[in-house]
């Protein structure tokens, strides 16, 4: 019996060790997945860093737990990863989009939730909620699906107030310092 336990015991941990292993690839994957989708527009990839930790501070002035706080300041790097699928003529174009490609750029939200759909990882799962819905508006004038108040995720309404926080902090660096915050 005392030898049971003793390979039990062993078992347990290699178990534990793999799950681990397991865990930090799918973070390696995660963080190469959204530096690809971020390099399409921003070529140092700091966008989702800020828009990961600012999601994180507001999940925690929430009241959530420290798992929640961590997991959307994870999944939160993903929120424009359907920007990959978007043309470079449409992504890249300065100055103001026409009608007809601003709707092509609003597709960014489904092409991500689609690339993330049907994952078994609460992680993925919650990336996918954020790429769809972290353009909605409480006013229901958003998109992709018009969705207002509450019945917008709260993981996309936390995202989508980082996301609106980090752009105009630099805006307005660029606009006082005549830098790029990226």
């Amino acid at each position: 019996e005392a030898e049971i336990r003793k390979l039990n015991t062993s078992l347990e941990g290699k178990v534990r060790a793999r799950t681990q292993a397991l865990e930090r690839v799918q973070l390696e994957i995660l963080e190469r997945l959204s530096l690809a989708g971020e390099r399409r527009d921003d070529d140092t990839g700091q966008h989702t860093l800020r828009v990961g930790y600012v999601s994180s501070l507001i999940t925690q002035a929430l009241g959530q737990s420290s798992q929640a706080v961590e997991l959307i300041r994870m999944a939160a790097r993903l929120h424009d990863v359907g920007k990959i699928g978007i043309p470079d003529k449409v992504l890249l174009k300065p100055g103001k989009l026409t009608g007809e490609e601003y709707d092509l750029l609003k597709q960014h939200t489904t092409i991500g939730a689609e690339m993330l759909a049907g994952s078994q990882s609460p992680l993925i799962r919650l990336a996918e909620e954020i790429a769809l819905s972290h353009h909605e508006r409480w006013d229901g004038g958003g998109y992709p699906r018009g969705l207002s108040g509450q019945k917008i995720p709260l993981s996309g309404r936390i995202v989508a107030v980082a996301d609106v926080f980090d752009a105009i902090c630099c805006s307005l660096f660029s606009l006082f310092l005549g830098a790029c915050c990226t």
